[in-house]
């Protein structure tokens, strides 16, 4: 007894030693390396206990009726319980015994969980550990019931096992849902942020919208009322001018009266009158009777016909200020309704600003389902080659996809440099010329200065000699008499998959079109001869020769050498060239500066914007002529259609340049072509999709402006 106390007082300090943490369970490598030790001396302290107290080495038998008498009810031995039931055993001594093995397990069981309780960091693993050491005592002494007993324990022993496994594997996963559930959390209130403030801007907007209503329904009850004013004003200057004109009626019916008075009394004070003959005298008045009565109806005539005129003046008077009153009125009349018409735009505006505010927040919450995040491009810049530095000089100012294919050019390059042989492509006829070889081309490895320089320096060649043979050939036989026959297709080879790679360098590009046949050569010549061209106008300009232009002297230059660009595309050069709106016409410039180029072939961004006006101008060009066509891409077309389309869309082409394009279109040398009368061509035909891929590659450009169509 006196050595398991002293094994279970170490492993009792030990454990106290050591403490676990609160709901984790005891290692089970200290139990399977205690389990032989444990087992033997289980086996010594049974044999102790039953030599010990057992009758003649048996059981004891004990009545049933006192099993409600036993501690194993994990009653601690120090509490006061403990102390009644003592007390209680002591003052019936004359009650029937345990047996004293039991009570000697007791004891035992009772001083292991007196040890653990005095231990404030036990275990629950811990605490079954003296219940388990009385069971091994069970199975050891119950012969019979041992198997059962051990079926019992190891089943019990596994749940355990099974338990703490799975509580194991519950911990990350409650450490998972932790942190999912702050993500979730951090989106909502995220989401609630960006539509709080949308719905503050749109509450914004609404609260403008409508104090713009108000103040004009102000504007109107103002216009309104100055109406009612001047129609009250016309009524009052009516009334008053009718009121003139009555008074004035009496008035001169006033001075003829006292007209007719003087003469009366002029005549009677006359005195040569009274002496005149009497027969004279009568026939005077009967004639003058006569004259009166006549005056009197002409005067009741005028009455009767100018009764109601006023005078020229006053009319004219009037009529002026009615006409005046009246374009007020149609003015504010067509204010209101201009207001009127405003308003129910706007309010229009406002229900489709719903409406679609209401869209864009359920595309919005459905791409934030379905959509995969930004890319994070900064992350390239410790991958590419040079750094932050170099990365963001390459990111400068491109977009997603410009980004890819700068991603792609470095990868790209990357790889290149790594080959040290390129295998050869073999001899079929899709082949070009200059690539056909079969076996291994070592790979050269220039760098992108050597192979931009070696490309200026072809186009020299093949801009000074005539142009006998085609481009491929020309490229191989420059190639042979720069590096030698030896060396020309490893060559051939190193340029070919340089130019392919980097597509975002001009000059690599356009070689490589113009070498697979994509792109005409004269389109390269003609552009370069149009920037040469543009450069000599302004140098022409420039009456100091100091290499400074004023932003008017520049714009008059752009729009007499490209007497066909809208002045949307004039805006876009000039603003190319470094003019802002808010710059003045007197801001000098340095011309010069926009043709310069870098090591690497680029040219500034006002020559690349001449060059993507004349691709856009050049498709802009071709979907004219097939909407003047008015087919589809898949059915033919014939040589004649096609010319009479061209010469509608642009009637300034001379019959030189039509035959130019009509022999790249259908394929046919210009000696071949057909006249406009002959009947072969309608026989001449060829898929419209075709024809137009053919034209693509060419120069071909709009000669002058189109027609204007006649109006209906």
């Amino acid at each position: 007894m006196a050595c398991q106390q002293s094994r279970y007082h170490s492993f009792s300090s030990a454990s106290r030693l050591q403490p676990q943490p609160s709901g984790v369970t005891i290692d089970e490598s200290f139990i399977t390396e205690n389990k032989s030790t444990q087992k033997c001396k289980l086996l010594q302290k049974r044999r102790t206990l039953t030599g010990q107290f057992s009758m003649g080495g048996h059981l004891s038998p004990w009545p049933t009726y006192t099993s409600g008498q036993t501690i194993l009810q994990n009653r601690k031995p120090c509490s006061d319980d403990y102390r009644k039931r003592v007390g209680s055993c002591q003052q019936h001594p004359f009650r029937t015994a345990k047996p004293r093995y039991l009570e000697e397990l007791e004891n035992y069981l009772r001083k292991e969980l007196l040890l653990l309780d005095l231990g404030t960091d036990s275990t629950q693993e811990l605490r079954l550990q003296p219940y388990r050491e009385i069971f091994e005592f069970f199975i050891e002494d119950f012969k019979t019931y041992k198997p059962l007993l051990s079926s019992i324990k190891n089943a019990y022993e596994g749940m355990l096992a099974h338990q703490r496994e799975k509580i194991r594997a519950l911990e990350p996963l409650k450490a998972k849902l932790v942190t999912v559930n702050e993500d979730c959390n951090e989106r909502i209130l995220a989401m609630r942020a960006e539509e709080k403030h949308e719905i503050s801007l749109l509450k914004k907007e609404k609260m403008n919208l409508l104090k713009l209503i108000d103040k004009k329904n102000e504007e109107k009850i103002s216009l309104q009322s100055e109406v009612a004013k001047l129609r009250k004003n016309l009524a009052e200057e009516y009334l008053h001018y009718l009121s003139e004109r009555d008074a004035r009626k009496i008035l001169i019916a006033d001075l003829n009266e006292l007209r007719y008075q003087r003469e009366d009394m002029s005549l009677a004070q006359s005195p040569g009158i009274w002496g005149e003959d009497p027969v004279k005298l009568t026939l005077a008045l009967k004639m003058t009777r006569q004259d009166l009565t006549r005056t009197q109806m002409e005067l009741n005539t005028m009455k009767a016909n100018f009764g109601d005129v006023v005078p020229r003046r006053d009319f004219e008077m009037q009529e002026k200020t009615n006409k005046d009153l009246q374009e007020q009125l149609d003015t504010l009349r067509a204010s209101y309704e201009e207001v009127r018409k405003e308003h129910e735009i706007l309010m229009q505006l406002h229900m489709s600003t719903l409406k679609e505010r209401d869209q864009f927040f359920s595309e919005l919450q459905e791409i934030q389902r379905t959509s995969t995040p930004r890319p994070d491009w900064t992350k390239c810049e410790d991958v590419v080659a040079g750094g932050p530095e170099r990365w963001q000089m390459l990111a400068e100012g491109k977009n997603s996809d410009q980004l890819v294919d700068v991603l792609l050019e470095e990868i790209g390059s990357g790889l290149l440099r790594e080959k040290e042989f390129f295998p050869g492509l073999g001899y079929g006829e899709a082949i070009p010329a200059f690539l056909r070889f079969d076996g291994l081309v070592e790979n050269k490895k220039p760098s992108k200065k050597d192979v931009v320089d070696l490309l200026k320096d072809a186009w020299k060649e093949r801009l000074a000699e005539e142009q006998k043979e085609t481009f491929p050939d020309f490229f191989f036989n420059f190639l042979e008499r720069r590096f030698g026959p030896s060396d020309a297709m490893a060559w051939a080879y190193t340029i070919f998959e340089n130019i392919k790679i980097f597509h975002s360098n001009e000059l690599m590009s356009q070689f490589y079109a113009v070498l697979m046949g994509k792109r005409s050569e004269n389109v390269y010549v003609t552009q370069k001869e149009t920037v040469a061209q543009l450069l000599k106008e302004m140098t022409n300009a420039d009456s100091q020769n100091e290499g400074l232009l004023t932003m008017e002297q520049f714009n008059t230059v752009l729009k007499s050498t490209f007497p066909l660009k809208t002045e949307e595309q004039i805006q876009e050069l000039m603003e190319a060239g470094g003019w802002h709106p808010s710059s003045s016409n007197a801001d000098l410039l340095n011309y010069r500066s926009l043709f310069m180029e870098d090591e690497e072939g680029q040219s500034e961004p006002f020559v690349q914007k001449l060059w993507e006006q004349y691709m856009d101008e050049k498709d802009e060009y071709l979907l004219q002529l097939k909407q003047e066509l008015g087919i589809e891409l898949h059915e033919e077309v014939t040589l004649p259609k096609l010319r009479g389309a061209l010469m509608t869309i642009d009637p300034r082409l001379d019959k030189q340049t039509v035959n130019t394009y009509m022999s790249q279109a259908f394929q046919l040398p210009e000696s071949e072509l057909p006249e406009d009368s002959d009947e072969k061509e309608e026989g001449v035909v060829e898929i419209l999709q075709t024809a137009l891929e053919r034209l693509q590659v060419i120069d071909i450009r709009r000669a002058g402006p189109r027609e204007p169509e006649p109006a209906n």
